[in-house]
């Protein structure tokens, strides 16, 4: 763990390694140094996911009550957002890791956020939404999930496939 951002040459506010002695400016868009990602763990990811799996139900109901009390005070117009429920865990994935805290509960639970791999910058709700819409696309075609899991599994960083197509990584959080 060495190269990894907890323990890498970015620990704390010192600025003198890789940015000539000054600090860089901070505001929107700079979230600090790079995350240098040298070891994932992927049995975190996957318990992260199966909690998430049980707090995607329950947004799911949540939603679908929702849906059901709106339907009744417009008359039956507001049932046509049903057609919104099966894509309730893109929704979930985009608000919570495209928001402030960069994580699922799942993965608030475990330690982990979702960063920007190349600037370790957060994430915005469309990528967030993205990066889970290629996971269940990838979920539900058993071969592709399988090259997904291969490549998260023969990389050191532990990326999977569709972390590298949007360029994210999910790290520890500190």
């Amino acid at each position: 763990m060495a190269n990894s951002w907890q323990g890498g040459p970015y620990q704390g506010n010192s600025y003198q390694q890789g940015y000539g002695g000054y600090a860089p400016p901070t505001g929107p868009g700079w979230a600090g140094p790079p995350v240098l990602v040298a070891h994932g763990s992927l049995s975190r990811r996957f318990m992260a996911y199966l909690l998430d799996i049980v707090f995607i139900f329950g947004f799911s109901c949540l939603l679908w009550l929702a849906i059901s009390l709106l339907g009744v005070i417009t008359f039956g117009v507001g049932w046509a957002l049903y057609a919104i429920l099966p894509a309730s865990g893109v929704i979930y994935s985009a608000i919570t890791v495209g928001g402030s805290r960069q994580s699922t509960l799942g993965m608030r639970m475990l330690g982990l956020r979702a960063v920007r791999a190349g600037t370790g910058g957060p994430v915005d709700w469309i990528t967030a939404g993205v990066h889970a819409l290629l996971f269940y696309v990838a979920l539900s075609t058993f071969l592709l999930w399988l090259v997904d899991i291969g490549i998260g599994v023969l990389r050191a960083d532990r990326r999977m496939g569709h972390d590298l197509v949007i360029d994210l990584a999910v790290v520890r959080d500190a």
